[in-house]
């Protein structure tokens, strides 16, 4: 992850030079560039931006339902713990990269409120999408780890739902407490999750309002 904590520190800090001097990255007047400059990076920004949309929707609400309902929890469990990190750096480089992109399109001291809004909107779910990243997901894996090992004990956690689970907890106080703080982190997390969803919905508006069919 070393890699990517240094890829993800560059691009932030590049997206804020470009939204609070926009100057110093050519994007003051339009004049002095090549109109392919600006085609490519729109094309960036869209592409990241619908690379983001899309894993977010899926991973949301289709595919981690679909796995949920089908595979066995542990083995769920360990699979989200390996994919969760994975999804959630993609979608902060995406994030990350429409942020500095809409930024250079629209630089903050010439730009109109509705375009401040948006680059707020991408801002966020950047954050929200660091956040899940360094703080929710590796604890969430944590407390994951540790609850397998006491339901492996148990010797529930080979089935497919949450009925064992129940079961067991309301007769194991250590399991119980163990399902209260995972729900806690993992709720938060989702909580992080949606929220970054939700400020990419309200882009994906502004773009449709953009667009001529």
């Amino acid at each position: 992850m070393g890699w990517l904590s240094r890829f993800l520190t560059a691009v932030t800090f590049l997206a804020v030079g470009v939204i609070f001097s926009p100057e110093s990255f050519g994007s003051k007047s339009d004049s002095h560039h090549s109109p392919k400059i600006f085609t490519y990076i729109k094309l960036a920004h869209l592409l990241c931006f619908s690379t983001a949309w899309g894993a977010a929707l899926w991973v949301t609400f289709i595919g981690g339902i679909i796995m949920f309902k089908n595979l066995p929890r542990h083995q769920f469990g360990n699979l989200q713990s390996k994919m969760f990190p994975a999804y959630f750096s993609m979608v902060g480089v995406c994030c990350a990269v429409s942020v500095a992109s809409f930024g250079y399109l629209h630089p903050w001291k010439t730009s109109a409120t509705t375009e401040k809004y948006q680059l707020g909107f991408l801002l966020s779910a950047f954050a929200f999408n660091l956040t899940n990243l360094f703080v929710f997901t590796p604890m969430t894996i944590e407390m994951m780890k540790q609850r397998h090992k006491v339901e492996r004990e148990e010797n529930i956690g080979g089935e497919v739902g949450w009925s064992k689970n129940v079961e067991v907890a309301k007769v194991n106080p250590k399991l119980a407490a163990m399902n209260k703080k995972f729900g806690m982190i993992h709720g938060l997390s989702s909580l992080a999750n949606i929220m970054s969803f939700g400020s990419l919905a309200m882009h994906s508006w502004y773009l449709a309002g953009k667009l001529n069919l």
